[in-house]
């Protein structure tokens, strides 16, 4: 929240171009004010060491330790071979740990002169292992002598802020930085209105701001923290607050279903009850439609657990009441999923206007981007005279050719891939705005819903469907344990053996041509040390056909083939005449294929906590019992390991979202972090703070109801905007 003109100076007017460059390409800090919001991700005592023995592999840290031992080393090497060549190594102590700098050729020079025994520092690098040891290879380090002017007021008081830093800035440098800003706090404008701070016992934002960057004690820290946590939740809010405002005054058709209608003749033919849940939310749905204002409901539910036939049903009853329906997919291979097992479910029913078709029928229409020129003609036929009354689609529907005869409810699958202009696009279609129906399969935390989807009202299915099995899940260690991923091909051959069929998911295509940007580097000693490209689809699948799954039907299916090849390998597998599905994450979502009963997820480290679990959520679907295997070369003590092992030990989607967010870092939820432009949140932890987020919305719903131009609050409009701007417009949609 980059507040006001008086901190929207840029940094290299301040700085100097050089640091300014690295801190808007790596930080993506631009102005006075980004910087004054850039908060410390921690603080060190000058007293007391951090706990190397908990330092995470393969990431940049800053750690506050004191020299134990520093040998210097001579050997012989390509480029010093009278064994002039040097190394140094600085065991360096916290008391809990002890951890390990190397230093080599020139440049040890400087560190073997200063990093004597008893010498107190910070150090920052890259935890890697070396000979089973972890260390940090060529660390920058600043020596914390403790007097001195320049250490006095750089480190006030006894607290040491540890700011989020990368390779090219080091903690204490962004620290500096802050010295040079700080006085331009006291010209922060408060967003808070003044009986909401003080009724609650807040600083003051320039207080607030002194308190985060060089706090004397403890409870400095904890009453800015609080302060700018109220920010951040405050101005989120009421953003959200004033869009549900806006949509409350917004007219709309009401719906109600016709008592012996289509939705009726649909309900007598399904072949199994509805669960509890999927009763529950179909009342709620119904109720909202029943209304003169649009709906707007978030449904989310654990994979498999019904949502498509809810959001059918609500569907249908618009149709009984005269209007259409659309459901927006992202892919085209799950809008032609979507497709098809509507027109299964509705028989039928989905056949009006044709020959055979119910006396209550209606039309079912597919509309894709790759569609023939004709089909589509006919499609846009359909929608504009009201013969279709449900259509399914991908983006392709919000185009302007598209023009509907009277659209009475919008669905959004899967709400994370799409944001809020696509969705506010579709319902733009209507004579009047339509009813909304949002629906996710990845399960969100209440407090991620209050924040994220706050706009929205939230149903929750969370019982399974009759006749689910149970879907197993181990994590493959390749590089500790080969034998185990021999076995796991074997475990495919049993699965196809008993008749079933199986997925193998890879992160890649396998067709990419090398990325001139990537190849053009020179490449640093930690680049050469990265791991290796992710696994191809399509290297795999030719390495099984010809070694573990020779003589199986193996087919291949990723985004990039063309729609038609696409929709023939799936109807080919959904048919059982393909027995290994070699596929990227194009099978994450929506597709239905109730023979499938095992899943090897190749590389699963580079892939997400939710998306494992939807990806998961493919196999188990019928009544033989699931089996998902995660395969890794991660070492077993990295986060990486931990998040897989997280995956594997529960079935519950609630439950790994709270796993998947405490290991993310604090604004990740918002999308932010995947769009590659900063996150808005930067104290606010949202599992952490439910608490706060209800307490501000409670607030920001008054101040709303009050004043919804907020005429009487510039400062908070000011924050508004700033929090809107265009970079990041509405990005609150895209969680």
């Amino acid at each position: 929240m980059d507040l006001v003109p008086a901190l929207e100076e840029p940094l290299k007017k301040v700085l100097g171009p050089a640091t300014a460059k690295v801190m808007a390409e790596h930080l993506g800090l631009h102005t006075v004010g980004d910087l004054l919001h850039h908060y410390p991700r921690r603080y060190e005592e000058r007293g007391r060491l951090t706990h190397l023995a908990d330092l995470p592999m393969d990431e940049h840290v800053t750690v506050v330790a004191q020299v134990a031992d520093a040998r210097l080393h001579t050997f012989a090497s390509s480029r010093a071979p009278r064994g002039k060549g040097q190394r140094l190594e600085v065991t360096i102590t916290d008391g809990s740990g002890r951890l390990q700098l190397v230093f080599f050729g020139a440049g040890v020079h400087k560190p073997h002169k200063e990093l004597l025994p008893g010498t107190r520092a910070m150090f920052a690098g890259k935890v890697s292992v070396f000979n089973r040891r972890l260390q940090l290879a060529h660390p920058a380090y600043e020596l914390l002598r403790g007097e001195g002017e320049e250490a006095v007021e750089t480190w006030a008081g006894s607290l040491i802020p540890i700011y989020p830093a990368t390779a090219k800035l080091e903690s204490w440098k962004i620290g500096k930085a802050l010295q040079t800003v700080l006085p331009s706090a006291q010209e922060a404008v408060d967003p808070l209105p003044e009986s909401l701070r003080e009724g609650r016992g807040l600083l003051p934002l320039p207080e607030a701001l002194l308190k985060i960057h060089r706090p004397h004690t403890k409870a400095d820290v904890e009453d800015a923290r609080a302060r700018l946590k109220w920010d951040e939740a405050f101005v989120l809010q009421v953003a959200l607050a004033r869009r549900r405002h806006a949509d409350a005054q917004l007219p709309a058709v009401a719906r109600r279903p016709k008592p012996d209608g289509l939705l009726a003749a649909f309900d007598d033919r399904l072949p199994f009850t509805l669960t509890e849940g999927q009763r529950k939310v179909s009342a709620e749905i119904f109720t909202d439609l029943a209304t003169e204002h649009p709906m707007h409901r978030l449904l989310q539910g654990e994979v498999g657990s019904g949502k498509t036939m809810v959001a059918l049903r609500a569907m249908l009853a618009v149709v009984d009441a005269g209007g259409q329906a659309a459901m927006l997919a992202p892919t085209e291979v799950l809008a032609q999923q979507h497709h098809r097992s509507v027109t299964e479910m509705m028989g039928e029913l989905a056949e009006g206007g044709m020959l055979g078709g119910a006396e209550d029928a209606t039309k079912v229409v597919l509309l894709t981007g790759s569609m023939g020129a004709a089909a589509r003609r006919h499609a846009l036929l359909d929608l504009a005279t009201g013969e279709a009354g449900v259509v399914i689609g991908t983006h392709a529907l919000i185009e302007d050719k598209v023009q509907f005869h009277d659209l009475g409810l919008v669905v959004v699958d899967e709400q994370h891939r799409f944001g809020v202009e696509q969705r506010d696009a579709l319902r733009g279609k209507g004579k009047q705005p339509p009813h909304l129906l949002v629906m996710t399969a990845t399960p969100i935390p209440r407090t991620v819903a209050m924040t994220v989807f706050g706009d929205l009202e939230t149903s929750v299915l969370d019982q399974l469907p009759a006749g689910r099995s149970p879907i197993a899940s181990h994590v493959v260690p390749a590089a500790d344990k080969p034998h185990f991923l021999t076995r796991a091909w074997e475990r495919v051959r049993e699965e196809v053996d008993k008749g079933h069929q199986a997925y193998v998911v890879c992160p890649r295509i396998g067709d990419e041509e090398d990325d001139p940007k990537k190849s053009g580097k020179k490449k640093s000693a930690e680049d050469e040390a990265e791991k290796r490209p992710p696994l191809a689809v399509l290297d795999v699948a030719e390495q099984l056909a010809r070694g573990p799954l020779r003589g199986l039907r193996v087919e291949v299916l990723h985004g990039r083939m063309p729609p038609d090849d696409k929709d023939a390998v799936m109807r080919r597998f959904a048919a059982g005449e393909a027995d290994v599905l070699v596929a990227t994450t194009v099978i994450e979502v929506g597709v239905n294929v109730p023979n499938a009963t095992a899943m090897v997820i190749m590389d699963a480290d580079r892939f997400g906590v939710s998306q494992l679990h939807q990806l998961r959520g493919r196999v188990g679907r019928g009544s033989a019992p699931g089996l998902c295997l995660l395969v890794t070369e991660m070492p077993e003590a990295s986060a990486a390991r931990q998040r897989l092992t997280a995956v594997a030990s529960t079935l519950d989607g609630f439950e790994l979202s709270r796993i998947d967010l405490e290991q993310r870092r604090e604004g990740d939820v918002l999308g932010q972090a995947q769009s590659g432009t900063r996150s808005s949140l930067r104290m606010l932890a949202v599992i952490d703070d439910e608490d706060v987020i209800a307490e501000v919305r409670e607030e920001a719903a008054r101040v709303v109801a009050a004043d919804p131009e907020l005429t009487g609050l510039p400062a908070l409009r000011t924050a508004l905007d700033a929090l809107l701007d265009e970079e990041r417009e509405q990005y609150l949609e895209k969680g």
